[in-house]
């Protein structure tokens, strides 16, 4: 098996027809589709709720934080695992950064089980995996969102991916599957501090983790309960 994996730079549709659950939050202040292969990202307010929702189901989507007052504190899966004592985040875990600090909490979840390995794909990953070029991917989506804050290469960490699927077996074997993702799940981070969300809606085609069909998400932003 093998794993796989990209101001506001994006391309925002209007409010989908697919409407997410229900949510108790009120009004949200912001309600984007992001359409497949494309880059999301915004800082922020420390106690709002970013809902992601999956839209068509099977939709891999790449999720790296910073804190925004000092950006080179960044998500940092060790201390992530370490904390949870798993490596699949659900309703309770927290986000932590390189200081050991919280920088999201999960505070509810349809999926259970969101991937923290697999890290994200690329143009270059793209052709040493599958041998294709000109393959960009959810780095390259990063990077273009990460430009519009004076950030680059070197702020990229290994990343979570939310609804996708890297089984990992008895004898430690891994790699991307089918996402099992259903149209409409969803996830609530509420920022624990004023946080860069930077967000990549995976393009990828050469493995199953969005069916080999890249499909829209939708972003909502809730004020503080």
């Amino acid at each position: 098996m093998r794993y796989c994996r990209a101001a506001r730079t994006t391309l925002i549709t209007k409010a989908s027809s697919v409407a997410p659950k229900p949510s108790d939050r009120g009004t949200p202040l912001s309600d984007e589709v992001i359409a497949p292969g494309r880059p999301w990202s915004s800082v922020m307010p420390r106690d709002h709720v970013l809902r992601i929702v999956d839209l068509e189901g099977s939709q891999a989507v790449d999720f790296l934080c910073y804190a925004d007052a000092d950006r080179e504190e960044r998500y940092h899966a060790p201390n992530t695992l370490k904390a949870a004592g798993t490596i699949k985040l659900t309703t309770g875990h927290s986000l932590f950064s390189d200081l050991g600090r919280p920088l999201f909490t999960i505070i509810e979840d349809s999926f259970v089980g969101h991937d923290t390995i697999g890290g994200c794909c690329s143009a270059p990953s793209n052709k040493m995996l599958y041998g294709v070029d000109n393959a960009p991917g959810c780095r390259e989506n990063f990077l273009a969102a990460l430009a519009a804050y004076g950030m680059g290469r070197r702020d990229i960490v290994p990343n979570v991916n939310f609804f996708m699927e890297v089984p990992v077996s008895q004898d430690a074997e891994c790699g991307v599957a089918y996402g099992r993702s259903q149209p409409g799940d969803y996830i609530d981070l509420r920022a624990e501090r004023d946080v860069l969300a930077v967000i990549s809606n995976c393009p990828q085609v050469n493995n199953p983790c969005n069916a080999f069909k890249p499909t829209a998400i939708r972003l909502l932003v809730y004020p503080p309960a």
